[in-house]
């Protein structure tokens, strides 16, 4: 098989599993197979982030989608960074490996920053301070950040943001929305 066709064999296969909402938006715990949502609420540790970079994760995530942290965005992220063919946006952008270091290096430059303005970690901010960061982070490489360009370092941490509020048939359901997936899920997570 070429690399084209594995290439769209493993994206048609990504787009089945997120169709599912079970694979796409599930987390490895010790516990097994949960949502990020209950991966977070079990105290369930990081495998790849540090734990600061998950706590500014989960404090940009709710600045772009209030909800995110509780969803469990730092424990979809730093899940599928271990996986061979992972879900996330950063993937879709055909950003070039290594996804980890993405994530480090904008996580790194967005505490950076807070601590050169704010003297103060990101996820310690007031919710005013964050915003102020972030709306500039969506238009522009700040003055010294060092990480991958901003502006989509902001559009794919959105798009995971989104991914783990809404990506499933319950997602669906909080929006009103009927759930169009052509393959349903055979159970819940």
């Amino acid at each position: 098989m070429s690399d084209s066709s594995n290439t769209d064999q493993q994206r048609r296969e990504a787009l089945a599993k997120m169709g599912t909402g079970l694979v796409a938006i599930s987390v490895s715990t010790a516990w097994g197979q949960v949502s990020p949502q209950k991966a977070r609420a079990s105290g369930a540790v990081l495998k790849r982030l540090t734990t600061l970079e998950g706590k500014n994760l989960e404090a940009l995530g709710d600045v772009l989608l209030p909800g995110a942290a509780r969803a469990g965005i730092a424990h979809f992220v730093d899940d599928q960074l271990g996986s061979p063919t992972p879900l996330l946006m950063l993937r879709y952008v055909d950003y070039p490996v290594p996804f980890l270091d993405f994530y480090r290096q904008g996580l790194g430059s967005l505490e950076n920053l807070s601590r050169t303005r704010h003297a103060k970690s990101f996820s310690a901010l007031s919710l005013e301070q964050k915003v102020e960061i972030v709306r500039e982070v969506s238009r522009e490489n700040p003055s010294g950040w060092s990480g991958p360009p901003a502006p989509l370092f902001y559009f794919v941490t959105r798009g995971d943001a989104v991914d783990v509020c809404y990506g499933t048939q319950e997602g669906f359901k909080r929006l009103n929305i009927p759930y169009l997936g052509h393959i349903l899920p055979t159970k819940k997570w």
